[in-house]
């Protein structure tokens, strides 16, 4: 585990600061300084960007991962690079030839519930291309469990560029109108400097073998194209659907709630970046016992530091709230909802590598249909009824049923589960300080009651923890913080 915890802490640490960037731009920068209609533009722009991307990724990014460890020559693993390289291109352009001739009719489509966002409809082409190649040269580096630098590149650079563009238009150095211009334009300098970053690991040698087998490599990419990318979907898909549903400002409510609830899942993007690869190996080499305890470890770690998030989030919510602009409250039932959608994610640990990097992941593929799928027909029904509560509620039900699905076969396929005795202890002691701090609250102002409220509960966590022995790994490490022997 020493590989993992060294790079799964440099990674959580990085990517907490750009959370804390983002949290400052999502809660404070943007809600002051842009209308809640620009707010929920640039979000949808985004969105639908990312609902994109994983059509013209064409799955190389998880494809990248389960193969690159399997090729134990350098002429395969050039081979290998570039087909992978490439790839994304046959995609790629003929989706931008397409959508280029029918411009016109798509710009329409999206924006006959909100007229504002036609105008910005050839820069979610722009993005989704990005986004792409930096997914790409990300997994390049990871597969040579180089993720720390590239982790900081997705979490932290964009959030920088965009916290300076924010007090560009503050200050009135930037138009509103070229906001998203100036901020597709950091995503842009972003995938060039991952890509200079890969190449500096592993410059590509561009071959090209008869011998090779591309059909393998392509079956797989196709297959993981809607298998591999059910969950980015469903990630955008309810804010997507909210600004062609109802009015668009409503997606700058939901934004914020939804990056409130994010928070709990730093964690695990930052550990996922050096398991997933991990995971490859062992599956590749069919070493399943140190699978079955990698998966119990991710589980557990990641449920306790999700939990502890998750209880800070639930009995603050109100005082943070309270720091916002009273329009954004809205969203408060939502950060309770999707924070529990989030929270089980972690419990999940390293599934999703399990599947996506074994033999059986064309499961998944029909799993992926279904959820999405229920995904948009809940949308559909919830949404105009309920408004952004309802996208809430959707989200949830459709993750719990993804997530017990992709749990029930790991187990029903390599006999293995995440759970232990433990997961129920941790269970209990996050619902136990969630039901005891929520309703109580000191008579201060709400930073100081958020601080006072967030260092007991702190205290009492972390005791509960290292009393029960919930994890080694975290017991050593809050010793060494609290300098206990």
């Amino acid at each position: 585990m020493g590989i993992i915890a060294s790079q799964s802490i440099k990674n959580t640490i990085i990517t907490y600061i750009g959370f804390g960037i983002g949290a400052i731009n999502t809660l404070f920068l943007y809600t002051a300084f842009l209308s809640a209609d620009y707010f929920g533009l640039v979000v949808f722009v985004l969105s639908t960007a990312n609902l994109m991307m994983p059509i013209l990724i064409f799955g190389v990014n998880n494809t990248l991962i389960k193969f690159y460890s399997s090729y134990k020559t350098r002429r395969l693993q050039n081979n290998f690079l570039t087909f992978m390289l490439f790839l994304p291109l046959l995609f790629i352009i003929p989706a931008g030839l397409l959508g280029s001739f029918f411009y016109e009719s798509i710009s329409n489509w999206l924006a006959k519930e909100n007229e504002i966002i036609k105008d910005y409809t050839g820069l979610m082409y722009v993005l989704a291309v990005a986004f792409a190649y930096f997914e790409i040269f990300f997994s390049w580096s990871k597969i040579h469990f180089k993720s720390v630098f590239g982790n900081f590149m997705r979490e932290a650079f964009h959030r920088v560029g965009t916290m300076l563009l924010l007090f560009a238009v503050y200050f009135k150095l930037l138009t509103v109108d070229y906001f998203i211009y100036a901020v597709t334009s950091i995503y842009v300098i972003r995938v060039f400097i991952m890509m200079v970053y890969a190449f500096s690991i592993r410059f590509p040698k561009i071959t090209i073998s008869k011998s090779f087998d591309y059909l393998t490599v392509l079956k797989y990419s196709f297959l993981i194209i809607i298998a591999g990318s059910v969950s980015m979907v469903l990630l955008d898909l309810d804010k997507f659907m909210i600004g062609e549903l109802i009015e668009i400002e409503n997606i700058a409510y939901y934004s914020v709630a939804i990056f409130i609830a994010t928070v709990i899942v730093v964690p695990s993007r930052a550990m996922q970046q050096i398991v997933n690869p991990l995971t490859a190996s062992y599956l590749n080499n069919k070493d399943y016992k140190s699978l079955a305890q990698l998966y119990k470890k991710s589980s557990i770690n990641l449920f306790i530091i999700g939990g502890f998030i998750f209880v800070l989030i639930v009995i603050n919510i109100n005082g943070l709230y309270a720091l916002l602009n009273p329009e954004y409250s809205k969203g408060l039932f939502i950060v309770i909802i999707i924070s529990i959608v989030k929270l089980i994610d972690n419990l999940l640990g390293n599934n999703n590598a399990i599947i996506f990097n074994s033999d059986y992941y064309r499961i998944i593929l029909t799993f992926g249909f279904c959820i999405v799928f229920l995904a948009i027909a809940l949308n559909y029904m919830l949404i105009p009824k309920y408004g952004i509560d309802g996208a809430a509620i959707a989200s949830l039900i459709t993750f719990l049923a993804y997530d017990t699905l992709k749990m029930w076969y790991v187990h029903l396929k390599f006999k293995m589960h995440p759970f232990t005795l433990k997961t129920v202890y941790t269970l209990g002691i996050i619902s136990l300080l969630c039901f005891s701090f929520y309703f109580w609250e000191f008579p201060f102002h709400p930073i100081i009651n958020i601080a006072l409220k967030s260092v007991l509960v702190a205290l009492l966590y972390a005791f509960a923890v290292l009393k029960l022995s919930l994890s080694e790994e975290i017991t050593s490490l809050i010793k060494k913080i609290l300098k206990i022997k």
